[in-house]
């Protein structure tokens, strides 16, 4: 069985916020599952539903022991469409636009909680 990834959870310290920017910058739609306050996330749809994702406010304060997270890079078409997402939505760019020579573009940002995720449009063109 290979090693890929099958779920992923975000931990917030606003869940309403956090959504909000998930929703408008990536399209991914928020679900009201298990105990109060947990949410399953779609990344995909009905055709190709994509990785199973989880979003939670945090259990404990942030440098209190909590989870660190895993940093995650979502498959995007268009790094520079989703900077002006990230911003116009209330995250700030960590890194900008690198071009990484046979593999694509890529951008890290932080979210509105404080969270890093990466952005990688990836160069489909043969290589030789």
């Amino acid at each position: 069985m290979p090693n890929n990834v099958a779920s992923f959870a975000i931990h917030v310290d606003d869940v309403q916020r956090a959504s909000a920017f998930y929703a408008a910058v990536f399209g991914w739609r928020f679900e009201a599952w298990g105990p109060p306050g947990f949410f399953l996330i779609h990344t995909g749809d009905a055709e190709k539903p994509g990785i199973q994702g989880l979003m939670h406010a945090r259990m404990s304060p942030k440098g209190d022991g909590g989870p660190n997270c895993f940093e995650c890079t979502v498959a995007v078409s268009d790094v520079d469409e989703i900077s002006a997402l990230v911003v116009a939505h209330g995250g700030t760019i960590a890194m900008p636009k690198a071009s990484i020579p046979t593999i694509g573009d890529v951008i890290y940002f932080i979210d509105p909680e404080g969270n890093r995720v990466g952005a990688m449009r990836y160069d489909t063109a043969p290589h030789t």
